[in-house]
């Protein structure tokens, strides 16, 4: 009797651990996506996070966030449990340029106004959360090239460290097709912001959205909803760069996650 009520415990316990579901690699930069029984709870730490009707979820960490966390869970029946999530320190590439005219170092006064703007209307943009399970799926690369740039990369210009590069770089020639990596909705498309020149937003549900910079061209428009594989956009050279490449960024809310662990090897 003692060994059957035993089995039986440990049976309950191990189906309450594995009712979550996790994937994704787990290091900084990284967005991990989830499910839990539709009606479940989640905290990440004292965070609460939003779950989908369906139980779905992601999660996301920054560049320098700490490796240490904790995710608690309650199921829709009332039972808690708690699980170590650890994450892997990442090391990252630093450029080191001299020499360089100093209104490349610094912007002038002049543009600080229309920078600050900028940034404004992007944050409005990833403000605007859609009820939308399309982050979960299996993403592809929005256009196909040399990598350029890498996640998490830093350049010091005439000694003065700037700030963390936050995307992937796919060079390419002006004029190359972009498609959306995953379904979503347009939140955001600007032909001519002071950095990041042509600049679209894509938001893919749950505080998951794609940002692409320096675009020659967008092909749809704010407040349309996109399909994955579908031309959205023209590679460009438009904003602050040295050459035509597509700039793709993610973030989680306020965290910018690493795109590039979400896709595949791009094939040469």
């Amino acid at each position: 009797m003692r060994k059957g009520l035993t089995a039986f415990l440990m049976c309950l316990f191990l189906s309450q651990v594995q009712a979550l579901e996790l994937r994704g690699e787990k290091q900084q930069g990284s967005l991990l996506r989830g499910k839990l029984p539709a009606g479940s709870q989640l905290w990440l730490d004292d965070r609460e996070i939003t779950l989908a009707a369906t139980g779905e979820f992601a999660l996301g960490f920054s560049r320098d966030d700490k490796l240490n966390w904790q995710l608690t869970w309650r199921l829709p029946d009332g039972t808690e449990q708690k699980q170590a999530l650890v994450i892997d320190k990442r090391l990252y590439q630093e450029q080191h340029i001299d020499g360089l005219p100093p209104k490349m170092v610094t912007p002038p006064e002049s543009t600080l106004t229309r920078i600050r703007q900028d940034a404004q209307m992007v944050r409005k943009a990833r403000d605007r959360i859609e009820a939308d399970t399309a982050f979960a799926q299996d993403f592809i690369w929005p256009a196909k090239g040399p990598i350029s740039g890498v996640y998490g990369s830093r350049r010091v210009l005439n000694g003065e460290p700037k700030r963390p590069h936050y995307g992937v770089d796919v060079a390419g020639p002006i004029g190359q097709p972009v498609y959306a990596p995953a379904d979503g909705l347009v939140t955001l498309f600007v032909p001519d912001m002071y950095y990041s020149g042509g600049t679209l937003i894509i938001d893919h549900g749950y505080g998951v959205s794609s940002t692409f910079l320096h675009l020659h061209k967008g092909h749809v428009e704010v407040g349309q909803r996109v399909k994955q594989g579908q031309l959205i956009a023209e590679i460009g050279d438009t904003g602050r760069v040295t050459g035509p490449h597509l700039d793709w960024r993610m973030n989680w809310y306020e965290k910018r996650v690493d795109p590039q662990l979400l896709v595949p090897t791009m094939a040469p």
